[in-house]
C-alpha cells in the first residue's frame, strides 16, 4: 500500500536507520557498542584482523543495511559510528563465496540464508514503492555493509507502472513489478552489497500476479540462468491448510525449475497490509503449531531442489505500534524447530528458516528471542 510503504523507505537511509523496530532488533547494548569499537581499534593498533565475527556481534551489526549507524546516529557520535561502521563492513565481508554483491539467487541465496541462521541475525525486508526507495534500501545497506532484502507487494507494483496503467488481470502489478526488478539488476552491484529480490503477500484471489511474475523469471532464466527475483511468497493462511500446503507444493515444484525460493504462511498475522485487513481476527489464529509447520516440511522438502521459509504466527501484527503493545510468543518457534528436530533426527538444532512479518511493537528481548530460534528475516512496518 503506497501511502503506508512511503514513510519506511523514501525517507532515505538515514531516517531508514533511525527506526524503533530496527533499534529493537539489531543495536547493540551500550556496553555491546562500546566493546566493538573497542575491539576494532585494538585490531588495527597490533596490526592484524580480527579472527571473525562472534555470533554476539554479528547479531548486533546485523539486518545488513541498518543496526550500527542507526544507533550511533541516535547517540549523536559521529567519530564512534564510523568506527562501529567500519568494524560492520569488516564483519560482512566474510560471507559464503557464493554471495556476491548485486543480486542474490539460487545457492548463493540459501547459502546466505544459512549464513544469517548460523551467525544469529536476521534480514530486513522492506517494502518499497519506486525506484527512489528501491536506491535507498540499498544506500543504507552499503553504509553499514550488510545484505538486504528489496521486497515488492501487489499494491506497491502498481503503483511503480502508475496508478493509470490497464490492470486488466493484474497486469500493472506485473508489470511494475519486473520493472522494479530489472531497475533493482542494473544497479545493485554498484551498492557493493548482496540484494535479494522478493514478493510479499499474494493471497489466492492474486495468483494472476504471482503467475505473471514466474511467466517473467522464467523467460529471464532462459536468457541469463538464474530468474529475475530471488524469492516470491504466498500468503494462502486464510485457505485450509491441506489446500495451502498442495498449491504451495505445486507453485514451488515450478519455482524449484529456475532456482526461486518460496515463502509460505502459516496462522494469520494480525492487523492490516497492502488492503488485507486481519484486526479483528480470533486471536487463536495468530499462533501457528508446531505439527502445522511439520506437515509443511514435509510436502515441501519432497521437491527436488525445493527451498522455502515459512512465515508461522506467533502473535505479530501487521502495523506501527508502540513497543509492549504485541504479545509475541517467539517460544512457539523455539519449540517447532525442536519438534521437528525429533521428527527428522537430525544434527540442527534449526532446521527451519523462519520469516518474522510484523516486527513493530515488539520487544528487544522477544525479537532477539525470535533470531535464535532461526528467524532469518525481518520485515520492517
Amino acid at each position: 500500500m503506497p501511502s503506508k510503504l512511503s514513510a519506511a523507505a523514501l525517507a532515505g537511509a538515514a531516517t531508514y536507520c533511525t527506526s524503533s523496530a530496527l533499534n529493537a532488533f539489531v543495536a547493540p547494548q551500550a556496553s555491546q557498542r562500546a566493546q566493538v569499537t573497542s575491539q576494532s581499534a585494538q585490531s588495527q593498533q597490533q596490526g592484524h584482523a580480527a579472527a571473525g565475527p562472534s555470533p554476539a556481534h554479528v547479531g548486533a551489526l546485523a539486518m545488513g543495511a541498518v543496526g550500527v549507524a542507526a544507533c550511533a546516529a541516535k547517540l549523536g557520535k559521529r567519530a564512534s559510528r564510523s568506527k562501529v561502521v567500519r568494524a560492520a563492513v569488516k564483519e560482512f565481508t566474510k560471507m559464503p563465496a557464493t554471495v556476491k554483491p548485486g543480486v542474490v539467487t539460487g545457492q548463493g541465496l540459501v547459502d546466505l540464508l544459512n549464513y544469517a541462521k548460523e551467525k544469529g541475525f536476521a534480514i530486513p525486508g522492506v517494502n518499497i514503492v519506486g525506484t527512489s526507495s528501491i536506491n535507498a534500501c540499498m544506500e543504507a545497506a552499503k553504509k553499514a555493509g550488510g545484505p538486504i532484502m528489496v521486497t515488492f507487494s501487489r499494491g506497491g507494483g502498481q503503483f511503480i507502472a502508475g496508478k493509470a496503467a490497464d490492470n486488466t488481470d493484474d497486469a500493472a502489478c506485473i508489470a511494475g513489478s519486473v520493472a522494479g526488478a530489472l531497475h533493482c539488476r542494473a544497479v545493485a552491484k554498484l551498492y557493493g552489497v548482496p540484494v535479494i529480490l522478493h514478493t510479499d503477500h499474494c493471497q489466492k484471489a492474486w495468483l494472476p500476479w504471482f503467475d505473471g511474475m514466474l511467466k517473467a523469471n522464467e523467460e529471464y532464466f532462459e536468457a541469463n540462468g538464474e530468474p529475475l527475483f530471488s524469492s516470491h511468497m504466498l500468503d494462502l493462511s486464510e485457505e485450509p491448510l491441506e489446500e495451502n500446503i498442495a498449491i504451495c507444493k505445486k507453485y514451488l515444484e515450478r519455482m524449484a525449475k529456475v532456482n526461486l525460493l518460496l515463502e509460505m504462511e502459516l496462522g494469520v498475522t494480525g492487523g492490516e497490509e497492502d488492503g488485507v485487513d486481519n484486526s479483528n481476527v480470533d486471536s487463536s489464529r495468530l499462533y501457528t503449531q508446531p505439527e502445522e509447520v511439520w506437515e509443511v516440511y514435509q510436502a515441501l522438502s519432497s521437491v527436488p531442489n525445493g527451498n522455502f521459509t515459512v512465515a508461522a504466527a506467533f502473535g505479530n501484527v501487521h502495523g506501527v505500534y508502540a513497543p509492549g503493545n504485541v504479545s509475541l510468543k517467539p517460544e512457539i518457534l523455539h519449540n517447532t524447530q525442536k519438534f521437528i528436530k525429533e521428527k527428522l533426527g537430525c544434527a540442527s538444532d534449526k532446521p527451519v528458516f523462519f520469516v518474522f512479518h510484523g516486527g513493530s511493537g515488539s520487544s528487544t528481548e522477544d525479537i532477539q528471542y525470535a533470531i535464535k530460534a532461526g528467524v532469518i528475516k525481518m520485515n520492517i512496518d
